[in-house]
């Protein structure tokens, strides 16, 4: 592809350059997939209020993320199997968010490990904590994170049990990619992407194995995880996290106001508004949709993020608009991964923020600061 213009090209060359079934599990939903679809329409219906013969000169996207500077609100969410998409994946990613100035989420489901990536970067990363059953590894992995230096935590509510993921468990998921005939076909038509696998030691979950008891390897992590998304994860445990943490504390998957304010009461720092990128509950509302309830419910209180859908610098300008302090892109930065590298996370930042800054200056604006819903058009919020 000689010229890239917008997350839609680097997404075309990461499916004909990343294995079937990791480009599957990144860009997929569950069930029929409605709200995973229903993310990314849900924003074309929101329209901008053009202005004009206004001073633009001096334009900044600079702004702040639970008091962390920003280049843009824009973060990577945390998503699982990232170096699977690439060799060495959440390093590569991590170092091009720390180069252009937002901050990168590491999974707890990461292939690199959170010392893998602390050991690559210069500057804090954030970390996303799934609550297992066994608090003993929790803590430890709190520890590590610590020790990491890194500076918010993002606890994950919405997967205390797995939506089904019909591509997933078509394809046989898993990492390394079982040897099948399939799979071995599939993967001769993606050189690069095995070239660079046989020259990394990191092909399964670093944060897990050898650090979780009992999981020395591949074929005992499949029984691990399958038992231990805890069932009964509640408010307790989110303050039981929010004490052994004693950082920024960020709660993800909030999709009604009620859990709103319930996250508020638990002292936590910012929520996301988010449905796990459609790969959970099918048949919720988009991100999008749910945003400006959540805000009118506890904007005031707490910093309203949001994630999901997300395929423009123009998204990101109606997340904005409608209240969220900052939003997260996964799909996004995964094609740009997928397709180039650290290179292609790179363009996959210098696309959002050149539409971000154009939609504003065409909105009127001169700062981010400045963003609220009198940019768009009454009646199509």
């Amino acid at each position: 592809m000689a010229v890239i213009t917008n997350i839609e090209d680097l997404r075309q060359l990461a499916q004909r350059r990343v294995p079937r079934m990791f480009y599957d599990y990144a860009d997929a939903g569950s069930w029929t997939e409605s709200t995973y679809r229903a993310n990314e329409t849900d924003f074309q219906s929101i329209k901008f209020r053009q202005r004009v013969a206004v001073n633009l000169e001096n334009r900044s996207l600079r702004s702040s993320m639970v008091g962390q500077s920003v280049a843009m609100p824009v973060a990577l969410a945390p998503t699982g199997l990232t170096g699977m998409q690439h060799a060495d994946g959440e390093i590569l990613a991590a170092q091009a968010a720390e180069q252009f100035g937002v901050p990168f989420t590491l999974s707890t489901m990461s292939i690199c490990s959170i010392e893998d990536v602390a050991a690559h970067t210069s500057q804090p990363f954030w970390f996303q904590l799934y609550v297992m059953k066994d608090r003993d590894f929790i803590n430890r992995l709190i520890d590590r994170a610590k020790a990491a230096r890194c500076s918010a935590l993002v606890l994950t509510l919405d997967l205390q049990v797995l939506g089904q993921r019909h591509k997933d468990l078509r394809n046989g998921l898993s990492a390394p990619p079982r040897l099948t005939l399939a799979n071995m076909l599939n993967l001769a038509t993606k050189p690069r992407w095995v070239l660079g696998m046989l020259q990394t030691p990191r092909r399964s979950f670093g944060n897990i194995v050898g650090h979780a008891t009992s999981v020395s390897d591949m074929s005992s992590l499949s029984s691990w995880t399958s038992q231990q998304f805890d069932l009964s994860l509640s408010w307790r445990d989110v303050a039981w996290i929010k004490q052994r943490w004693g950082g920024k504390l960020i709660i993800k998957g909030i999709m009604d106001a009620e859990d709103a304010r319930l996250a508020v009461a638990s002292g936590a720092d910012a929520i996301i508004v988010s449905n796990h990128g459609g790969r959970q509950l099918d048949g919720a509302p988009s991100s999008i949709a749910a945003l400006p309830a959540i805000v009118d419910a506890v904007g005031s209180e707490i910093e309203v993020h949001m994630d999901g859908g997300i395929r423009s610098g123009q998204d990101v300008l109606r997340a904005l608009a409608l209240g969220a302090k900052g939003v997260y892109i996964g799909r996004p930065f995964l094609y740009g991964l997928g397709a180039m590298g650290r290179e292609g996370v790179s363009k996959c930042l210098e696309i959002i923020r050149n539409e971000l800054d154009l939609s504003m200056a065409f909105c009127g604006l001169r700062d981010i600061a400045q963003v609220d819903k009198n940019i768009l058009l009454p009646g199509s919020y």
